[in-house]
């Protein structure tokens, strides 16, 4: 049986022993998967796989174990791989069966007359870190890893990242412990600001200097890409999952060829690459230094995506939930403290904006997403207020994203995701996001002028997901309908253009002479282990389930009927379905899973108190609708 690190320093091995073992045996490969899976489920066992996501690329060793915490942005046609092979002993002339599972490339010698030969499929997916992902949540992750890497003896890159050479806490394998190598891994000239994505996400890469476009769904974002090899489940795994990915790192000097006339013998992998377009080759077949290729032993989807909570259902997880219940209410009030200083001293913005945090799409009932509660806080004040304000969220969520709703990017900025049919691939939009991520839509930056169609279009786009939680992504000829769940905070000056469930008036209690100094300074007071508790709370608030008795139920249904017996137009459906998700969501922020009497008449009061106010805002606005 292997040892301890075998499975992860060698993988290939335990997987060739296995092979070796099952006498042609097809039980062997769920032998496989039940091996590392039970690996994984030993106690702190995840922490010892390092991370694409935290360790550079020249520090893995290729053909080892890694892991991958990814979004799914694309999935490429199924290909074919030979699964069991024949090669012949130049020596001894001798056939010996091979083994060519979780591998890019054959060994020498392929009988190509072989009878054992078996051909199998694969897919393919082309995965991108979580867009969005909060700097906290990256430190948490890569400060939690236990992994022990060194930098690769064949893999030596022209430019090392700066970040990477200055972390002093990363430990060393002991010499013995390094594979040799014997050809090259990566491309000597492979440069990591290659593994950046554009300042700007336009309808075309505008930096011409980065010889990949990586296809982040966001501007500015870094990290590796990935093409992911996938052998079993397939339909388990949907476009825009996010996965804990656990696989065999390749980075064969093979794979790196782009733009060259590819070697004849390795069409015998996949014979359908002699029908690709060059731009469809540029797509599906990156330089393997820069878009490395990962073999999926296991993927795990990520419930959520906070390092501080618990990752998988567990005993652990139950004792975590049920330790920190207790605490809902004193860190809820604490939390609450906090926002209303952040909206300068108005306590029921406080209150929306912390509800708002916490709301998450839970079920959909025909076209109708039941949960979502997008917020749009008017009366912003102009300036750099609503720059902070998205800081201070950013620090509190683990994936978030602000877009300032310029004349110029909402012309020129690609929202929605393409298909490219020449390259035969999805081109990400900025709305092909992970789950639960807070999408910050700045109004306040939006100016005078004319909006063309590509600016329509994005506005279309934004109601669509405020309005039913989806982005109908462009295929030219139709498009696609895909479901999402993402938190939409619209900041405006007046009313905003765009669609959401509450609007509430920012009223100020205090106008300080410096607003930068101001809400740095509420910030700083924060000490880190309560910014901590408020990322668990917010996240942990999500989690829980809820429902409403029968006898509450009644209980709303006579009282909706009391509000409409004087004046049946004052109380309508929608605000009944606004109040009951305020209800449900008051309920969750104190911990509770079920709905009170007293819950039902908190949603009425701080519903009959926005509503004044905005009533009372309409009027001395009297041009606003």
């Amino acid at each position: 049986m292997p040892s301890s690190h075998d499975w992860i320093n060698k993988p290939l091995g335990v997987v060739e022993a296995m092979f070796a073992q099952s006498n042609s045996n097809p039980e062997w490969e769920a032998k496989v998967l039940e091996y590392f899976k039970g690996q994984l489920k030993e106690k702190e066992s995840h922490s010892w796989v390092p991370s694409l996501n935290d360790v550079p690329l020249h520090y893995l060793k290729p053909n080892s174990l890694v892991k991958f915490r990814c979004l799914v942005q694309d999935m490429f046609d199924p290909e074919f791989y030979m699964g069991v092979y024949e090669t012949v002993d130049p020596s001894t002339k001798a056939n010996v069966l091979r083994c060519g599972k979780y591998k890019d490339v054959t060994e020498c010698g392929v009988d190509l007359n072989s009878r054992n030969t078996v051909t199998a499929e694969r897919q393919t997916f082309y995965c991108v870190p979580i867009p969005g992902e909060s700097p906290w949540a990256k430190e948490s992750y890569g400060c939690s890893s236990q992994a022990r890497v060194v930098p690769s003896t064949s893999y030596v890159p022209s430019r090392q990242k700066r970040s990477y050479e200055e972390d002093d806490d990363m430990d060393t394998q002991p010499q013995k412990q390094r594979e040799p190598h014997t050809e090259p891994h990566g491309n000597g000239d492979s440069k990591r600001q290659e593994t950046e994505a554009p300042s700007s996400q336009t309808t075309a890469p505008s930096d011409c200097s980065s010889h990949l476009d990586l296809n982040f769904p966001l501007p500015g974002e870094r990290g590796p890409a990935c093409l992911v090899k996938v052998y079993e489940g397939l339909d388990s795994f949907k476009l825009n999952d996010t996965l804990e990915i656990y696989g065999i790192l390749s980075v064969n000097p093979v794979l790196t060829v782009l733009g060259e006339e590819k070697d004849p013998s390795l069409l015998l992998l996949n014979p359908t690459e002699s029908m690709e377009t060059p731009e469809e080759q540029r797509a599906h077949d990156p330089p393997a230094s820069l878009v490395p290729r990962l073999h999926m032993l296991y993927a795990r989807p990520l419930q959520h995506n906070n390092p501080l909570l618990p990752s998988a259902p567990t005993e652990d997880q139950s004792a975590f939930v049920s330790s920190f219940l207790v605490e809902m209410a004193s860190v809820r009030a604490e939390l609450l403290a906090y926002l209303t200083h952040v909206l300068l001293g108005d306590g029921l913005a406080a209150e929306y904006l912390l509800l708002h945090l916490i709301s998450n799409v839970y079920t959909r009932r025909d076209v109708l997403p039941l949960g979502k509660f997008t917020l749009n806080l008017s009366g912003c004040p102009l300036n750099s207020y609503t720059e902070r304000l998205y800081q201070i969220v950013q620090q509190l969520v683990p994936c978030s994203y602000r877009l300032s709703m310029s004349l110029h990017t909402m012309n020129s900025m690609r929202l929605v995701p393409k298909k490219d049919y020449v390259a035969n691939r999805l081109v990400s939009g900025a709305l092909q996001l992970a789950r639960n991520t807070s999408l910050f839509l700045d109004e306040t930056q939006l100016e005078q002028g004319q909006l063309d169609s590509s600016g329509v279009r994005n506005i279309t786009a934004l109601g669509n997901l405020i309005s039913w939680q989806k982005v109908d992504y462009d295929f030219s000829y139709h498009q696609m309908e895909f479901p999402c769940n993402i938190n939409v905070l619209v900041t405006s000056e007046g009313r905003s253009l765009l669609p959401s469930d509450c609007q509430v008036p920012l009223q100020p209690q205090v106008t300080p002479p410096n607003m930068e100094e101001y809400l740095t300074t509420i910030h700083m007071a924060q000490f880190t282990s309560q910014i901590n508790k408020f990322r668990v709370y917010l996240s942990l608030a999500r989690t829980l389930d809820y429902s409403i008795s029968d006898e509450v139920t009644k209980a709303v249904e006579d009282d909706f009927v009391d509000m409409r017996k004087d004046d049946p137009q004052s109380v309508t459906a929608e605000d009944l379905h606004r109040m009951l998700v305020v209800a449900r969501l008051l309920s969750l922020s104190l911990g509770q899973t079920t709905l009170s009497r007293d819950g039902w008449m908190r949603a009425k009061h701080i519903d009959m108190l926005r509503r004044s106010r905005t009533e009372q805002q309409k009027s001395l606005n009297g041009n606003e609708p």
